[in-house]
């Protein structure tokens, strides 16, 4: 398996130097023959993703999780827009980040360049496929594509349907590779790989996050679960913060913008719990509560420890009555996984204490968390969302996926 994973590395590294010759028409042209090939493709993706779908629930696996590994023609489609999307996207290979000249006479610039060769880790959901390859592409960078073993029919096929459109646009097929996901040690050499694989990135639960970023000697860029906070400040309009609420948690529950926890001031708390409690139930979702919540009805659940720590990725939300925004952010930096905090209220000083005061890479003022994706934020597609500070915060598109390259221009210097 050592030198399947490695002989793949070796032909990306051909390919992405290939790629890092390529002028965006092309790239371009390429993405648009991966989206018209996609849904040309669709019956075959969505009888390979039946296999997927059928094995899962066979195995009991939960309705949020085949959630994520379903795909339908809308979503065939979304994948295809996705790439349309990206291809219509400026590139950012060749952007001057900076430039000056210096005392001496010497040109600096500052060049966004390719990364090189990109390797994927992901759990479920089959869009990412389609998502991480189109944007490894544009950024000039071939891929390799390590899914779970749940989605391998789904991956395949999404892959050798993109590797024709590839080859048909005249670029190298092996930009886009898959790395079989039968054999759990092909994830272990791919993250060990140094010297052909210049990043690794990991997507899915804090397990596989966790393992990747211990395990690897490849750089990583870790993307975090999303233990997502909305907090209720005491200068709310309280029908916009249960609309808020009630979209964060309950729009789509299995992904990771999904709100999981959720914050009220004391002073609109006799107001507000009540309704949003009733509200949340009403759609099927389970409060985990504090005292205050718990003092609604007898369907709220005692909240513990584990419940504010909890990404649920299902219809379940820890709720807690707080005494202040400090407390509020004081629960938030204690709980949260850095991913993203909304803050509802019509109080400037209130935004302002709060987005400086939590420590996550998406904030939204008076926003549902389900915006902290890349084609809400318009960067397109997205590869993830980093929850590191280093090189890439937040949602990771098409500039994530380069580095830089400092070009110096002299007349002759000598040092």
């Amino acid at each position: 398996m050592k030198e399947l994973v490695h002989d793949a590395a070796r032909r990306a590294r051909v390919a992405a130097a290939t790629l890092a010759l390529t002028t965006r028409a092309i790239k371009d042209s390429a993405l648009q023959a991966m989206a018209d090939a996609l849904e040309a493709g669709s019956a075959e993706i969505l009888a390979a993703n039946a296999i997927d779908v059928d094995r899962a629930c066979g195995d009991g696996t939960s309705e949020d999780v085949i959630d994520r590994l379903s795909l339908d023609e809308q979503r065939i489609r979304a994948c295809a827009d996705g790439l349309r999307d990206i291809a219509a996207l400026p590139d950012p290979v060749g952007e001057v980040v900076r430039g000056s000249t210096l005392p001496n006479g010497l040109q600096l610039q500052q060049i966004r360049v390719p990364m090189g060769v990109i390797g994927m880790i992901y759990e479920g959901r089959p869009n990412v496929t389609a998502d991480a390859a189109a944007i490894c592409l544009k950024a000039g960078s071939a891929v390799l594509l390590r899914g779970s073993s749940s989605a391998s029919a789904s991956n395949t096929a999404i892959i050798d349907i993109m590797r024709a459109a590839l080859a048909e646009s005249g670029l190298p097929k092996d930009a886009i590779q898959q790395i079989p996901a039968d054999d759990r040690s092909s994830a272990t050499h791919l993250m060990q790989a140094r010297g052909l694989v210049d990043l690794v990135i990991p997507r899915g639960g804090a397990g596989l996050i966790k393992a990747v970023v211990e395990e690897s000697t490849v750089p990583v860029i870790e993307t975090g679960v999303g233990n997502c906070h909305v907090y209720v400040d005491a200068d709310a309009d309280l029908d916009m913060a249960l609309a808020i609420v009630l979209n964060a948690k309950t729009h789509r529950t299995s992904v990771c913008n999904a709100a999981e926890s959720l914050l009220v001031h004391k002073s609109v708390a006799d107001s507000f719990v009540p309704r949003v409690v009733t509200a949340l139930q009403d759609l099927g979702v389970t409060v985990h509560g504090d005292p205050a919540f718990c003092a609604v009805n007898a369907d709220v659940t005692p909240a513990t420890e584990q419940d504010h720590a909890a990404e649920y990725l299902s219809l379940d939300i820890s709720a807690r009555v707080v005494e202040s925004i400090d407390e509020a952010i004081a629960h938030i930096r204690t709980y949260s996984s850095g991913h993203t905090e909304a803050i509802v209220t019509s109080s400037l000083a209130a935004s302002t204490r709060f987005t400086t005061g939590v420590d996550s890479a998406a904030v939204m003022i008076n926003a549902s968390t389900r915006f902290t994706d890349g084609g809400e934020l318009g960067f397109g597609a997205e590869i993830g969302i980093s929850t590191q500070k280093l090189h890439a915060r937040g949602p990771m598109g098409l500039t994530e996926m380069t580095t830089t390259t400092y070009v110096v221009t002299g007349d002759g210097h000598t040092r």
